[in-house]
Formats: structure tokens, sequence, C-alpha cells
């Protein structure tokens, strides 16, 4: 995609597209497209207030790059998941990558930035259109599988890593994640962000004792 030379009308164009397709960085989703986004929305672990929150911080982090330096548009990706802003890409200076994250941490509301951009002059159009691929697999492995509820992640994939973030149900919702992702071909490595979901205590009571 080509970004408008002006650095407004990018924002602009990113901050709409990012509006419209709310559920595109997951894997529901990808499959049903923007008319059923508010109802994802609900389903979703962070509902739709925390959704609208992260889309907003999402948004903001972009206009701090748009501002400030627009090539940063074009090669750092924001995933914004709890406040927790997921930076990946590749840059060709540590002073992007360092200024990238400097921004991040500029925007009221974040509370945490995950740093997993890479300072590499290798990649290009057949890797970037790679990891694409590797991303849809792994979205669609997620979102047939049912015992996995994938409209709590989000997929980002930059040279063959795969990212993960969201929510799981448990530490073996997570592993049955990371297992699909191996599968794929391509894949080289994968790290995961992604908070496992604390035990209801309402849903597993403590046992009482009774007196003697």
């Amino acid at each position: 995609m080509t970004l408008p030379s002006n650095p407004r009308t990018a924002l602009s164009a990113l901050a709409i597209g990012c509006a419209l397709l709310v559920t595109a960085c997951t894997p529901v989703g990808a499959v049903l497209g923007v008319g059923a986004g508010t109802g994802i929305a609900a389903y979703q672990e962070r509902g739709v207030d925390g959704v609208a929150r992260d889309i907003g911080l999402s948004s903001r982090i972009l206009d701090q790059y748009a501002r400030n330096d627009h090539t940063l548009l074009a090669h750092v990706g924001v995933e914004v998941y709890e406040s927790r802003a997921l930076l990946t890409g590749q840059v060709k200076t540590e002073d992007e990558r360092a200024k990238a994250v400097r921004l991040a941490w500029k925007v009221d509301g974040i509370t945490d930035v995950i740093n997993e951009i890479h300072v590499t002059t290798d990649g290009g159009i057949i890797d970037t259109a790679r990891d694409s691929w590797i991303s849809a697999q792994l979205e669609a492995k997620l979102t047939f599988d049912e015992k996995i509820l994938a409209i709590n992640y989000a997929i980002e994939t930059v040279g063959g890593t795969v990212y993960l973030i969201g929510i799981a149900q448990s530490a073996d919702e997570l592993e049955r994640v990371k297992n699909h992702a191996r599968a794929i071909e391509y894949v080289r490595h994968i790290v995961s962000h992604v908070r496992i979901k604390a035990p209801d205590p309402a849903a597993n009571p403590p046992a009482t004792t009774q007196g003697s």
C-alpha cells in the first residue's frame, strides 16, 4: 500500500481503517468481517469498552508517528491490547527503533510498551508477503479450533517470527495456539506476550472444614 505524502492524510486513512476494521487483527474478525465488529468485541475478554480504548490508544500512537516521523508508519506495526502496546517490524537504524518506542510511551493510557522491533536491512516484498501468509494461516487455524477462543488473540508476523498478544483462558489453550503456529511452514520462532486469565474464585470456592 502506498501511503499519502501528507502525514495527516496518512493518519486519517489509517485511523478510519482501524475503526472500520476493529476486528481485523483478530482471527474471527478476519473471517466475519466489519459488520459483526461490535458483536465480536462484546465476546472478547476485554469487552466493547476495552476494544474501543485499545483502538483509541493505537490511533494515538500512529498520530505520534505521523507528527514526528511518518516513515515509522510504513515500518512499525502497532498492536494495543489491554493498554499494552506491542511494536513489531523492521527498521534500518537503532535510532529509528528508539524513536518508535519513545513516541509510543508518550501516549497517555499506555501501561507497557513491548519492543519487538528489529534493526535490519534484510527483508523485502517476498518476506512481507510470506509473513502475511503465515498470519492468515494461523488465524484460520485458531478460528476453526473449538478449544480456542480465537477472538482473544492478536497475531503479528515479522521475518518468520510469530508474535502473539491477548488473553488465554489457560496455559493449555495457549500451548495449543503455539502448536498451531509451529505446524505452519516458514515459522521460525514464536514469541508470546499473551496473558493467561486468572481463574475465577467463584467457580472453585475453597473447601471448608467442619469443626469437631
